[in-house]
């Protein structure tokens, strides 16, 4: 493989240069005058003979490939002509030449028990002195995405050097003496008992199928007729390419593609989650309300420790995912017409008695650039509001108004992979490996290749164990600790002082307020970090010619997050760390299309582009491109709306795509929020928590049904390609939304969405001259300057910043406490987040066979000496209280996690994190405070 390093294992590679035996060409070197046979009769006599020794040792039958090609090994054998139409050896080695070998009674027992116990190992290779004489060597089924099979295994090495060189988890090895060898897990446990993550990296390069990917949809044959369609990954921000290979209408495996974003490299979610498109619980019929016998959100009580069932009338205790059986009922079937029609009639009706102000619409980062553009363009034109907010509210808000105020760009300035020119890599509030594991690879690459990490956490996150320096601070203290730094970066001269002359402003007053107030010891005082650390890191950061910084929700989702940023962008401006090779302020997206749903338009106070409402100029640009008056007033944002429908100032939503029951902050008051609202439409490919408080639902696409560009956190603009029609009824949401705008009096008509690409990128300067067409497999980052034959600008503000004057802003940020704070009553602090195998709300994740099967079920993770202390035990029930609300999940014991720490996953509707988050807002960003609030932990019994 060429993405492998070369070790010279296998020798299939040998050819010819002149000396006693065959060199390996991989691992030899070339030299001056040396010739060389490729294909000699006795190059090819070589490999034909090793090709038949190792096709004779390989099990009568062997696992399909997800792909439904050969693998490398029978490819090998037809070539040579060694395997029949049955792919069964020919000629006199078909016997298994281990029937001859006289193996020790040691040897055979040397298979660990654990793979006994679990049921991996056949009864004859464990039975010792008593076997038959052809040890097998197990096959191991722990695993719940991969088939381990060590007979088929021929000790090549490649899954050691995937798992090491490509996404460095340091999981495989080797095992064993003599013909018994074989590859092992950590020491030597089941594949599913050990660290692995399942990201599959070792089945895809495996050259024999020893390591196969275990069926997700259909089993795959080597005969199989299958479409290959080239995409992108439906989850994180980081934009993998991919290549779904589909068997009919099913998809039946995904591949990493080469790309310069993931050099064709998956994570667990993007290999194996994608059958939730393919879930029995998919929409496919229009939906409206019996209003008259299911009031508003009498079912939506399921969610919390326990729930009322309005048919039975008794309690009862929750899990998994929405039943259908239980709201259905609910609704009644309705034609496409008749949906519309009533809710094109109830919005305008609310619109025309009420005013604009009444309406809101939710769009979705997980939709593409064209259905962003289409639902924004829809609430602004036809709804006449700007009331139209997405999750980026919820998620990197804060960052983005920190970085338009000090460098006038809310983009991130250099892509992650630059990583790899830095000499120093500063990770904070981001547990990369869990949210943007293909992103993590190439961080924890370039440590092995010499970029010192500084990583930053409330947490011991998995990338500390790569770190020069780790500093796990007090929750809510990130202003302070950046103020010790800085304050240590100035006082000891280690500034850029040419960068800060030449492309800067105030960057006195910052001066006097961290010399003043933040030396190592008062930093120390509030965060935690030791004074003599906090120094160490800032000479590290002084004293290195480069650094790029990574930051995550850790930092953002704070009602201190947009301080939080402003540091991290000071930080960078007095080193002079933006702007060239190996730099840049690079904040992670976290779904598929948060940078380019906000790129068009999704945001209340912005057109596409970042273009202010409230700018004259910019207003009569989208009023003459639209054809109608627009409001000049800003919109309220995500959580604004929820507070106005709880009040009655929005009576009628449009929500695509979103799921704020489960993702805002105190659940207890978006369900009284909801239901409060006189008129509901939900557009989604499943029955969501929100959907419940639905009065019309719209059967919509996934991602894998439709075609359309989106943004990575790199900005790269790439093409989602279609690779499966919509079921039943359901329609694509870029036809929706028109549909809907042309029934409002709005008419919105397309062919493609191309079309509705090029118009977006008529108006967006950023996106000026890009296509579907010359985007091609590739994409491209914006802005690009050249579509036709250039890859986009990957290095942006090289000469200066597009603020009034061209330079960056200081801004100092004196530290301040969070809104709510641990007591008596409620004495440790919660954080919420996403583990690796889900996201979001579970919406698709927990659809997902093998994502669920790894990860079912809630939990807090607790430091073992509360566990200790409170006296509950590891994985036993415990209730997690607020101000807000509780839920009922289990403990898991976390030593990442600090004593009077808590941590709860956020995707998991029957333990809900966010009934207990606090929805105090960031005064800059309108971001809610998702990463601190006082609980309560105790024993579920009491």
């Amino acid at each position: 493989s060429p993405r492998l390093r070369p070790v010279g294992v296998c020798r299939m590679c040998v050819v010819d240069v002149g000396e006693r035996v065959l060199a390996a060409s991989c691992v030899r070197p070339c030299q001056p005058g040396m010739k060389v046979q490729t294909a000699s009769a006795k190059v090819e006599q070589h490999r034909a003979m090793l090709t038949r020794l190792l096709l004779s040792d390989m099990p009568a039958e062997r696992d399909a490939a997800s792909s439904g090609k050969p693998c490398d090994l029978e490819a090998l054998g037809q070539r040579y002509e060694l395997l029949d139409d049955q792919g069964q050896l020919i000629g006199d080695f078909a016997a298994r030449p281990a029937a001859a070998l006289d193996v020790s009674p040691a040897l055979r027992l040397s298979v660990p028990p654990s793979f006994v116990n679990s049921g991996n190992v056949g009864e004859a290779a464990v039975q010792g002195a008593h076997a038959p004489r052809s040890p097998e060597r197990p096959r191991d089924m722990s695993s719940p995405v991969i088939t381990v099979d060590h007979q088929a295994c021929i000790l090549c090495d490649r899954c050691v050097r995937a798992c090491d060189e490509i996404q460095s988890n340091d999981v495989i090895g080797r095992t064993g003496k003599g013909y018994l060898s074989r590859i092992g897990f950590d020491l030597d446990l089941p594949m599913g008992e050990s660290t692995c993550v399942s990201c599959g990296e070792c089945a895809a390069v495996c050259p024999t199928r020893a390591l196969v990917h275990k069926p997700v949809t259909l089993p795959v044959l080597a005969g199989d007729d299958l479409r290959h369609v080239d995409s992108v990954c439906p989850y994180c921000g980081v934009g993998c390419a991919v290549t779904f290979h589909v068997k009919g209408d099913t998809v039946v495996g995904v591949d990493g593609r080469e790309s310069v974003v993931n050099h064709a490299r998956l994570c667990v979610k993007g290999r194996y989650g994608w059958d939730y498109a393919l879930h029995p619980q998919r929409l496919t019929t229009p939906l409206i309300r019996r209003s008259k016998f299911y009031p508003k959100g009498a079912l939506s009580r399921q969610v919390q420790t326990s729930a009322v069932d309005p048919s039975a009338g008794k309690q009862r205790k929750p899990g998994g995912i929405v039943d259908y059986a239980e709201v259905l009922p609910a609704f009644r079937e309705a034609t496409w017409d008749e949906a519309l029609s009533l809710a094109a009639r109830r919005l305008v009706e609310l619109r025309d008695s009420h005013g604009p102000s009444v309406l809101a619409g939710f769009g979705s980062a997980k939709c593409s650039n064209e259905e962003a553009y289409l639902f924004q363009k829809l609430v602004r034109t036809a709804f006449r509001t700007n009331n139209v907010d997405h999750c980026t509210r919820l998620c990197h808000a804060s960052s983005v108004a920190a970085l338009m105020e000090m460098i006038g760009s809310g983009a991130v300035t250099n892509v992650f992979a630059d990583v790899a020119r830095a000499e120093v890599a500063l990770i904070t509030g981001s547990s990369t490996t869990q949210n943007h594991p293909v992103a993590a690879t190439f961080i924890k690459e370039a440590a092995r290749q010499g970029t010192k990490l500084i990583v930053v956490d409330v947490r011991r996150v998995d990338l500390a164990d790569f770190a020069t320096h780790f500093a796990q601070i007090r929750p809510g203290t990130d202003v302070a600790f950046y103020n010790g730094v800085m304050h240590v970066l100035i006082a000891e001269g280690l500034v850029d002082r040419q960068f800060i002359a030449e492309r800067t402003e105030n960057f006195a007053a910052l001066s006097e307020l961290l010399l003043a107030h933040y030396s190592p010891e008062q930093s120390e005082a509030i965060c935690g970090v030791p004074a003599d650390e906090i120094r160490a890191i800032a000479r590290t950061i002084g004293r290195a010619g480069s650094m790029i910084v990574f930051w995550g929700m850790g930092i953002s989702q704070h009602t201190t997050g947009t301080d939080n940023a402003r540091c991290l962008i000071s930080l960078c401006l007095m080193t002079g760390n933006v702007g060239r090779p190996g730099t840049g302020l690079h904040p992670l997206r976290g779904q598929n299309n948060v940078q380019g749903a906000s790129d068009s338009g999704l945001i209340p106070m912005v057109y596409p582009d970042y273009q202010p409402v409230g700018d004259a100029k910019n207003r009569e640009k989208f009023e003459r491109a639209w054809g109608v008056p627009l409001d000049p007033k800003p919109g309220l944002t995500v959580v604004e709306i929820a507070h106005g429908a709880l009040h009655g100032d929005i009576k009628g939503m449009y929500i695509l795509g979103e799921n704020p029951f489960l993702s805002d902050p105190n659940t207890a008051k978006v369900r009284r929020a909801l239901a409060n609202l006189e008129f509901l439409v939900v557009q989604d490919i499943f029955l969501t928590e929100t959907a419940e408080f639905a009065d019309v639902i719209l059967p919509a696409s996934s991602y894998l049904e439709k075609t359309g560009t989106y943004t990575n956190t790199d900005r790269r603009v790439q093409v989602g390609r279609k690779v499966l029609d919509p079921p039943g009824d359901a329609r694509e949401d870029w036809r929706i939304i028109c549909d809907l705008a042309g029934r409002m009096g709005y008419p919105m008509e397309y062919a493609s969405t191309d079309e509705v690409f090029n118009e977006f990128s008529a108006l967006a300067p950023s996106y000026a001259g890009l296509t579907h067409e010359n985007l091609g497999l590739s994409g491209k980052l914006w802005p690009c300057n050249d579509p036709a034959t250039g890859d986009g600008t990957q290095i942006l503000f090289s000469d200066r910043f597009p603020t009034p004057s061209g330079r960056g802003q200081f801004v100092p940020c004196p530290w301040l406490p969070a809104k709510e704070l641990p007591d008596d009553a409620y004495p440790f602090v919660l954080n919420t987040g996403r583990v690796l195998e889900h996201w979001h709300t579970g919406t698709m994740t927990r659809r997902s066979h093998a994502l669920s099967t790894i990860e079912p079920e809630a939990f807090v993770a607790v430091n073992p000496a509360d566990l200790s202390r409170l006296q509950i035990e590891p994985e036993g029930l415990v209730r997690v209280s607020s101000r807000r609300g509780a839920i009922t999940l289990k403990a898991r014991a976390d030593r990442t996690v600090e004593t009077g720490s808590l941590f709860v996953p956020f995707h998991f509707r029957e333990a809900a994190a966010n009934v207990l988050t606090n929805d105090a807002l960031d005064p800059f960003g309108k971001i809610p405070e998702f990463k601190f609030c006082a609980v309560r932990l105790e024993r579920a019994d009491g």
